[in-house]
């Protein structure tokens, strides 16, 4: 029985994209931050619906790192240039995605 399905993004403002672009279609959303094995890992949970047999299975999408980021709240602003940043509070006229710190990585994700 699969307890998640996984899947690591390139880069932190891809999995930035892909927290505000949820949020701005009326969704509320904020990113998992936990650390395990030494390293530090950023993401958002999902499940699939209406996918055959993984139907309500979790999917983690991820970034890791060595390094943790800085800040509570990644801010990403969609004009005609993308701009993401980590910041300790929120700006007008940016979508503001909370980070949300995990004491361990929840035991249903295998990473």
């Amino acid at each position: 029985m699969e307890v998640s399905k996984n899947i690591e993004v390139e880069d932190i403002k891809d999995l930035a994209r892909l927290v505000a672009f949820t949020m701005s279609m009326g969704q509320p959303i904020y990113l998992l931050h936990f650390i395990h094995n030494n390293r530090h890992y950023y993401g958002v949970l999902g499940v699939y619906n209406n996918y055959y047999d993984k139907y309500g299975l979790p999917i983690f999408y991820y970034y890791s790192s060595e390094r943790s980021i800085n800040g509570k709240y990644v801010l990403v602003k969609m004009d005609e240039k993308e701009e993401v940043i980590f910041s300790d509070g929120t700006k007008p006229g940016w979508v503001a995605v909370p980070i949300i710190n995990l004491k361990e990585k929840p035991e249903f994700l295998e990473i």
